[in-house]
């Protein structure tokens, strides 16, 4: 699957919006990737996973995991791609954890999936999670990169797309300079 077939699907299903946005990770943005609206089609989903896959095919990867919300469901269609095992990971109390009876067994080959990435921080924290718990974590994937590449998870990482669209702090963004209210529309609210 090309970059620009990714692309395209997001913005066929309203996925890919425009204005003034706040990304869960603090930054302000002129775009915003609300990947619920295009994994709410299960073969758009079917398909992502499957791409992922194709990269991590010889990598003999026995579970897939992903932060909550966003990556659940890419990286359960990662999973059944790959034949492996699926879990995630969610924040208790700041921290990322894995919750719910979920565990891993020493030395157990993992790939972290996430749909976006922008600065990196929770697919770090969830790599971190699982080698804590005893995983061999092998890599990372996202469906889009909004990092052009920049962030650094601890493991290799690729992913189907990249956006250049920086994310900017507040006190520098132009919209906020201009008075546009910005929104957040992603989970983390």
């Amino acid at each position: 699957m090309r970059a620009k077939e990714v692309i395209e699907k997001f913005r066929q299903t309203g996925a890919l919006l425009e204005g003034h946005f706040i990304l869960s990770s603090g930054l302000h943005s002129t775009s915003y990737l609300q990947c619920a609206l295009v994994l709410q089609y299960p073969a758009a989903a079917q398909e992502f996973g499957r791409a992922i896959a194709e990269n991590f095919r010889g990598d003999k990867i026995q579970l897939v995991a992903s932060p909550a919300i966003g990556g659940i469901i890419v990286g359960h269609e990662v999973a059944r791609a790959l034949g492996a095992r699926f879990v995630w990971t969610e924040r208790e109390h700041g921290e990322m954890t894995l919750r719910r009876g979920f565990s891993v067994s020493p030395g157990e080959r993992t790939l972290v999936v996430e749909d976006v990435v922008t600065t990196g921080g929770s697919t770090r924290e969830t790599v971190e999670t699982l080698h804590a718990a005893g995983a061999d974590v092998i890599g990372s994937a996202s469906i889009i990169d909004r990092s052009s590449g920049q962030a650094d998870v601890g493991v290799r990482r690729i992913a189907l797309a990249t956006l250049d669209v920086p994310g900017v702090e507040p006190a520098l963004c132009d919209a906020c300079k201009r008075g546009e209210p910005a929104t957040k529309p992603g989970s983390g609210r």
